[in-house]
């Protein structure tokens, strides 16, 4: 809309098809966004016949000002904290971009109170995923414009990568870490891509239409974070005194049932498709985690500590 209104402003009497070229969106959107300036904002737009195009009926010196609450700003604020994780990316531009404008449009002292909120609120993290930028930013435009890929995808161990067609889904960044989730035509079923493992990512200049049957939350509903199986496990696991705290102050999965125990500790119990995940959570834990059942996942954790102690 500032766009918009920075050619209104310039008498240039744009059309809803240039506007829709020049800002790379359907006519359908300019049209949407000319309604709100004019009937929300209360700008004096019109369009002339004589020009094909709008105008002001009179001068606007500005835009309006965002009409925003310091509760609001101080929840962008925590957003643009938490998104600083994402430095380096293609979001960094269009975020950075994004903030600057909202910034502008506050006034002075709204402004002033942002400036003693910046030093309230950090975020830091000591790991981060390593992405091709470029890689990345050909998956996601493919995700929104519904674009067909040709991948070259390396798996872990792998020395020669694969090729695979995909169409992809959903690009989610899921406990820090990137996956895209697309429909594999070589396994001819939805699989998980690490972006990380991407090689080279290309279109093939095929379009698809997304399944209506495609959810994530359903994908992810029973899986202990990215990795969804074909099992079926309740999962039982207890927990010393020494950490019952640390999993009293979380939500470690949707299923979760967490009970207290005479000793003082806790016992966490969670419904899985997979054991993969919850294995290596379990190993974090050291000798703080009892595995009660499964008898595989109590089986799988007792072969990892053993390779741990195996000399090499």
């Amino acid at each position: 809309m500032l766009r918009i209104h920075q050619a209104l402003a310039a008498g240039q009497h744009p059309n809803a098809t240039t506007l829709a070229r020049e800002l790379e969106v359907v006519t359908k959107t300019v049209h949407r966004d000319l309604q709100f300036m004019r009937d929300r904002l209360g700008l004096p737009l019109e369009f002339v016949a004589a020009y094909n195009g709008y105008h002001y009926t009179e001068p606007v010196e500005s835009f309006p000002a965002m009409q925003i609450s310091e509760g609001e700003l101080f929840a962008l604020l925590v957003a643009e904290k938490a998104l600083g994780a994402y430095r380096g990316t293609v979001f960094e531009a269009p975020l950075s971009s994004a903030f600057k404008k909202i910034s502008a449009g506050l006034p002075d002292s709204v402004s002033l109170h942002l400036a003693e909120w910046e030093k309230t609120v950090s975020f830091h993290t000591s790991t981060e995923p390593v992405v091709n930028l470029e890689i990345f930013d050909v998956l996601a435009k493919a995700v929104g414009a519904r674009q067909q890929l040709r991948l070259r995808y390396r798996k872990p161990g792998q020395t020669q990568p694969e090729e695979r067609i995909v169409n992809p889904y959903h690009l989610g960044n899921i406990n820090g870490d990137w996956f895209l989730f697309a429909h594999d035509h070589l396994r001819d079923d939805l699989r998980t891509f690490v972006p990380a493992r991407v090689l080279a990512a290309e279109p093939t200049g095929k379009t698809f239409a997304p399944p209506k049957k495609f959810s994530l939350s359903d994908r992810l509903r029973d899986s202990f974070g990215v990795y969804s199986g074909e099992g079926d496990f309740k999962v039982v696991l207890r927990f010393h005194e020494r950490v019952a705290d640390y999993m009293r102050e979380k939500r470690w999965h949707p299923s979760q049932e967490l009970a207290e125990r005479p000793d003082g500790g806790v016992e966490l119990r969670v419904h899985l498709s997979s054991l993969i995940e919850v294995t290596r959570w379990v190993l974090s834990w050291g000798g703080d985690c009892h595995v009660v059942a499964p008898k595989e996942l109590a089986a799988a954790v007792r072969a990892a500590a053993q390779k741990i102690l195996a000399p090499s």
